[in-house]
C-alpha cells in the first residue's frame, strides 16, 4: 500500500479541535478502509446530503426537529453500503467504553450514537472486500492511540485509500483520490475538517482556481479540465449513479444548536463547490456531517460558516496532494505529483 503523506499544503487538522479524535483503518487485502471521527464525550451533531446518490446511516435522528441530540462519533467508510457495517465496530468500541446514550438505568442500557456515510470504490480491486464491523473497531483504536491534537496521515489512508477523482470521461483517464484535513483557528475556536474526496469531477485549489487532479488527457500526460472539456463539446461517458461521492466532517469546539450544526454542514459544502468540479452531481452521493463539542468560547456564527467552507476547500486539496499513485490490474490512477513533475 502506498504511504500516506503527512505533511500537507494547507496545516492543522480536525483533531486540533477540542474533543475530536481521529483513526484510520485500512484494509491490505485491497485499496479501502475507514476513518472515525470520535467525539467521545458527546457532541451535538447536524448533517447536509447534496449528492444524488448517497450512502447513509442514521442521518434522520441529526434534523433539528428529531429528538437524540448527542453525537458520540462519525465514520467515513469505502466499500459503497457494504461499509456502513463498519458503523457496528465504531458502536462496539464505544459501548465497551461505557459510552453511549442512557436509555435506562440498568448496565449496558446504553445506545452510542454513530452516524456514517460512505463512498464507491469497489472498483478498485476485488470489490469482495470491503470494511466491516472489524474495520470500524480498529479505527476507533487507532484514534485512541494517536490522542486528540495527534498528526493525521492523509491521502491512500482510511476511507481514501481507494479514492479516485475525475472520471466524468471514464476511469482510464481518473487519478487518484485521498483524504486530507485542515483546521483554523480563530480566536480561541477551532474549525477543522477531514474529507474523503472520490468526486466525479476535477478537484482544484480553491485559492487559486488551479486545477490539482481530475480528469487527464487522452494521452494521460496532462489535466484536461472536465467542466472546459463539457463546454467545449467533448461528451462525458455514461456512469453509474453513485460510484463517486466525496464525505466527510466539519467538527468545531465552539458551542452550537443542532440547527447550527446543520447549517455549518451546508456552509462545508459551499468549499466543496470551490474544491471540486464538477460537484453534487447525479453520480456523486456528497454527505458532510458537522459536530460541535462546545469545549472552547463562542464565535460570530458567519464568521464559524465561514471556516467550514475554507477549512472543507483545503481539506479536499490536501487529499489530492497527499495521495500517491496506485496501480490494480490493470487500473492506473496517478497522483497529483506525477502530474506535477
Amino acid at each position: 500500500m502506498p504511504p500516506a503523506n503527512v505533511n500537507p499544503l494547507h496545516p492543522g487538522a480536525i483533531s486540533d479541535v477540542r474533543g475530536i479524535s481521529v483513526g484510520h483503518h485500512t484494509l491490505h487485502e485491497r485499496p479501502t478502509g475507514c476513518s472515525v471521527v470520535l467525539a467521545e464525550a458527546g457532541a451535538v451533531g447536524g448533517v447536509d446530503v447534496r449528492g444524488a446518490a448517497p450512502g447513509t446511516r442514521e442521518t434522520d435522528l441529526l434534523n433539528p426537529a428529531n429528538l437524540v441530540g448527542v453525537v458520540h462519533a462519525v465514520l467515513l467508510s469505502g466499500g459503497s453500503a457494504w461499509g456502513l457495517d463498519a458503523a457496528a465496530g465504531v458502536m462496539r468500541w464505544l459501548d465497551g467504553r461505557g459510552i453511549g446514550l442512557p436509555v435506562g438505568t440498568a448496565p449496558g442500557q446504553r445506545v452510542p450514537i454513530v452516524p456514517a456515510a460512505v463512498l464507491f470504490d469497489l472498483h478498485v480491486g476485488d470489490a469482495r472486500i470491503r470494511p466491516g464491523a472489524d474495520a470500524g473497531w480498529a479505527a476507533c483504536e487507532d484514534a485512541a492511540h494517536a490522542g486528540t491534537g495527534a498528526a493525521l496521515a492523509q491521502g491512500n489512508i482510511g476511507a481514501g485509500a481507494g479514492a479516485s477523482v475525475g472520471k466524468l470521461f471514464g476511469m482510464a483517464h481518473a487519478m487518484k483520490g485521498g483524504i486530507g484535513t485542515a483546521s483554523i483557528t480563530l480566536q480561541g475556536v477551532t474549525v477543522g475538517a477531514l474529507i474523503a474526496v472520490n468526486a466525479l469531477g476535477d478537484v482544484v485549489d480553491s485559492g487559486t482556481g488551479q486545477p490539482i487532479a481530475g480528469a487527464r488527457t487522452a494521452d494521460g500526460q496532462a489535466l484536461r479540465g472536465s467542466v472546459a472539456a463539457v463546454l467545449s463539446g467533448q461528451a462525458p461517458q455514461a456512469i453509474l449513479a453513485g460510484t463517486n461521492t466525496t464525505i466527510g466532517v466539519i467538527a468545531t469546539d465552539a458551542t452550537l444548536t443542532k440547527a447550527q450544526c446543520q447549517r455549518l454542514a451546508g456552509a462545508g459544502h459551499d468549499g466543496l463547490a470551490r474544491a471540486i468540479r464538477p460537484v453534487h452531481t447525479m453520480s456523486d452521493g456528497d454527505t458532510l456531517f458537522a459536530l460541535a463539542t462546545g469545549q472552547a468560547g463562542a464565535l460570530d456564527f458567519n464568521t464559524l460558516c465561514i471556516l467550514a467552507a475554507e477549512v472543507t476547500a483545503r481539506a479536499s486539496a490536501n487529499a489530492v496532494r497527499a495521495a500517491s499513485a496506485l496501480r490494480v490490474g490493470d487500473l492506473w490512477l496517478p497522483a497529483a505529483r506525477d502530474l506535477a513533475g
